[in-house]
């Protein structure tokens, strides 16, 4: 069972710490930063972050401001405050700032833990948008933006499109894709996935700058 990731900005080192440790221990893997960096956009790029706890109190940039940013460019994931900031204005500040969820300090470690857990279970029921680099995916009505534009897919390509952005970085055969992509269709030929990935590139990286998709020769391709 592949473990839930959750994104910790803390900027108490000892507080991290324990956050860490505290939810470790119940079974999710941790990511840590002291203060929003540019590695922080990357690990959201890169990785499946389940879940962002975030302190409101940081060096750089005031933490729920980065929240609305990263928001307004697209990113979904689920967001819990973890602040010092305890006065009815700012929770109320906090949940105009995309929090689902907010925590005062001082806390308790079991109530944060049962906290993060029934967030994750029901962001995880329903994702809305899939963000992948600078592609975002809208389930709601089955659509392709590649910064801010619309890609105009066949129903074949929309579902060999979605089938790789949800496995990034893993190498997908052309048996698989044809048994997932294809399923009972009757033209279920190896060539036929070459094409069809030929066609997508085509539309989905016209000037084959952004190498969204690379074939690894004999084994398949990976969308990286």
């Amino acid at each position: 069972m592949i473990k839930k990731i959750v994104l910790i900005i803390e900027d108490e080192e000892d507080i991290l710490e324990l956050l860490e440790y505290t939810l470790q221990q119940e079974g999710y893997d941790t990511i840590g930063f002291l203060d929003i960096t540019s590695k922080v956009k990357k690990i959201l790029d890169e990785e499946h972050i389940d879940l962002i706890l975030m302190d409101r109190n940081l060096t750089s940039i005031e933490g729920s401001d980065f929240i609305k940013q990263i928001k307004e460019e697209g990113y979904n994931n689920p967001v819990i405050y973890l602040s010092a900031k305890d006065k009815t204005e700012d929770i109320l500040e906090g949940f105009d700032k995309y929090a689902d969820d907010y925590i005062t300090k001082p806390f308790n470690l079991k109530e944060l833990s049962a906290r993060v857990t029934a967030l994750i279970k029901r962001s995880s029921k329903k994702t809305e948008i899939l963000k992948v680099r600078d592609i975002i995916y809208k389930f709601s009505n089955k659509t392709f933006l590649i910064q801010d534009e619309l890609i105009e897919l066949t129903h074949l390509e929309h579902d060999l499109f979605l089938e790789f952005i949800k496995n990034k970085d893993i190498l997908l055969s052309r048996e698989h894709l044809l048994e997932t992509v294809w399923k009972n269709s009757y033209d279920k030929k190896l060539k036929t996935v070459n094409v069809a990935i030929k066609r997508l590139k085509s539309k989905i990286d016209p000037e084959n700058i952004k190498n969204y998709l690379k074939s690894v020769r004999g084994e398949g391709y990976i969308f990286c």
